[in-house]
């Protein structure tokens, strides 16, 4: 048993509890299909989040973030998007989101909306027109459209792949191909055409005129390819560096120049397709879009970059404000690793100005619940399948609870993905026929994709469906084990997991934690420990106990906790205390 008691080491200086709102929001990720259907047909929707949304308030959370909803075919979700300014009829209309954003500001949450400028649908007015106008249009002009290789141009234009697997390029009957980073139905964007420029800024107008608080943009760190397109002889994966994760949990180090070292999870997409330094006179253009509106409109990108130096720069003071740590998300269960990459981060974000934005769970990543329950903890497949190896369910939880509870303790803003106040795991065990995403299907099974993570949740423990719809249908089956996560069967049970997001965002904002300070206390190898304003953050990764000064006031526990015979808090391993510093 190892007892706690050393001096400080300050990382990041506390900073005003009156900043901007997105300086320290946590922010909670709607996916709308699978939140709550309104109408009965087992997809979720608009008018359903809308009645959902006193969950959120009475949660504690600051704003929500809602996935695309807008005019869709559905080839990926939404993420295909064939309107910018309309809702797609499975999830209502534009009256419904005008409610829903009305009575989220009733309640005190700020909405962000997805907007995903990398690609479009194929279905998109423009992709329709360009197909139609053949080769040389101006039409073709606003995508990536080129002329194979090879003696009659039946090859690809370059050797580039699909993050979903298989080619980057398809070819149309008229003999040009175009490039498409995702799914054939999402080819990809020309941004160096003033037209696609001008489309997309007058689409942010479009929403903030409506009222939105801000933009999540998808695949920000995607949309300049490098010039001539050249090829390139790395792979790209949905989520890169999943074999690193399960290899090793150690990081690997890249030196740079002086003695800087910066840190690599795996948690970067590479390539001449990625983080080109053209996006950023985008990004500053769209921030003078936004500083026109009142109420401190945010822009968060969601860029799988590294290092975290290359992050930090879509939050400069002219740019983002927000930027998705993913290398936090990427991090294994392993103390040292997680300590360096939280240092790391403030050194990044700190240096721009910015917040660091923190996040362990989205609708692309194995929850972490589930992740964290792995021989491996925290390393990121691409979807658990019924045949893969299964997450050890009450140790992943044990260990997210902490996870979250160290994420909370941090300043910045936090980001949670809906369900993981209920600590759902994924749905691990999702038969092969139900599945509905296109990388599965892309990769021929190899990959199970995020349908796992995207199952409708569970509102009611004893209603079909759990709730989710009024007539107990669900687009994907939920499991059956998931009645005793239920928010009905966990609201107002003490040390439930619901309960225990609730009492960390009200202690939270009741310390001031988000706009706080870090100093980090001496510790042995397997604890994290910090102090963040007037409250002391405990994480015991390890398996021995550790044991807190007499004294200590504990303020939330991620688990049980004991005391010694002299009164001394007693931490067990997998768990994280909130102490009065």
């Amino acid at each position: 048993m190892t007892t706690l008691d050393a001096p400080r080491t300050l990382v990041h200086e506390p900073g005003s509890p009156t900043g901007e709102w997105w300086r320290d929001a946590v922010i909670y990720q709607v996916y709308p299909r699978s939140f709550a259907d309104g109408s009965g047909d087992g997809i979720g929707d608009l008018p359903g989040i809308t009645a959902r949304l006193d969950h959120l308030a009475a949660l504690g959370v600051d704003a929500v973030w809602l996935s695309p909803f807008y005019r869709s075919p559905q080839a990926d979700a939404g993420y295909d998007v064939a309107d910018y300014r309309d809702v797609d009829p499975l999830f209502g209309t534009l009256e419904d989101f005008d409610a829903l954003l009305t009575r989220a500001h009733g309640l005190g949450l700020r909405v962000i909306v997805d907007l995903v400028p990398n690609h479009t649908s194929d279905e998109h007015a423009w992709f329709v027109e360009a197909r139609a106008a053949g080769p040389g249009s101006a039409a073709r002009e606003r995508y990536l459209f080129r002329e194979g290789r090879g003696e009659h141009g039946e090859l690809p234009p370059n050797n580039w792949q699909s993050i979903f697997g298989g080619p980057a390029w398809t070819r149309l009957p008229d003999g040009e191909w175009y490039l498409h980073l995702f799914d054939t139905r999402q080819p990809d964007l020309n941004w160096e055409h003033p037209e696609v420029r001008a489309e997309f800024e007058d689409v942010l107008r479009f929403w903030l005129d409506r009222g939105v608080d801000g933009f999540r943009i998808d695949v920000a760190h995607g949309m300049v390819k490098a010039p001539g397109l050249p090829d390139w002889a790395g792979h790209v994966s949905m989520i890169e560096g999943s074999e690193l994760a399960h290899e090793t949990a150690e990081h690997e180090l890249h030196e740079h120049a002086g003695d800087r070292v910066e840190e690599v999870t795996g948690a970067g997409n590479q390539g001449p397709m990625f983080d080109q330094d053209g996006v950023h006179e985008i990004y500053r253009a769209w921030h003078r879009v936004l500083a026109a509106y009142d109420g401190d409109r945010a822009l968060v990108a969601e860029a799988w970059v590294e290092p975290l130096s290359r992050l930090a720069r879509y939050v400069r003071p002219d740019e983002m404000q927000q930027a998705f740590n993913f290398a936090f998300l990427a991090t294994l269960w392993h103390a040292p690793s997680l300590r360096d990459v939280i240092t790391a981060s403030y050194r990044a974000s700190d240096s721009v100005g910015a917040p660091t934005t923190w996040v362990l769970s989205n609708h692309d990543v194995v929850r972490h619940a589930s992740r964290l329950g792995l021989p491996v903890p925290g390393s990121r497949p691409n979807g658990i399948g019924p045949d893969d190896e299964q997450p050890d369910e009450e140790l992943g939880l044990r260990r997210a609870r902490a996870a979250t509870l160290l994420m909370l303790g941090l300043p910045g803003s936090a980001y949670l993905y809906q369900g993981e106040e209920l600590g759902l795991p994924d749905h691990t065990a999702l038969p092969d026929d139900v599945r509905q995403d296109p990388a599965f299907f892309r990769t021929g099974g190899a990959e199970r994709g995020r349908d796992g993570c995207r199952v409708p949740l569970p509102w009611a423990a004893d209603e079909p469906g759990f709730g989710f719809s009024p007539t107990g249908a669900t687009w994907l089956p939920q499991p059956a084990a998931w009645r005793s996560y239920a928010a009905d069967a966990q609201r107002g049970v003490p040390g439930s997991t619901y309960e225990t997001y609730r009492e960390a965002l009200a202690v939270r904002r009741a310390e001031a934690l988000g706009s706080g300070g870090l100093a980090w206390l001496e510790s042995a190898d397997d604890v994290l420990d910090l102090v963040n304003r007037d409250v002391r953050v405990v994480a015991n990764l390890g398996a021995e106990p550790v044991t807190l000064p007499v004294g200590s006031t504990l303020l939330l526990a991620s688990g049980p906790v004991t005391h010694a015979s002299d009164g001394a808090l007693v931490v067990p391993g997998d768990t994280t205390v909130w102490v009065r510093a």
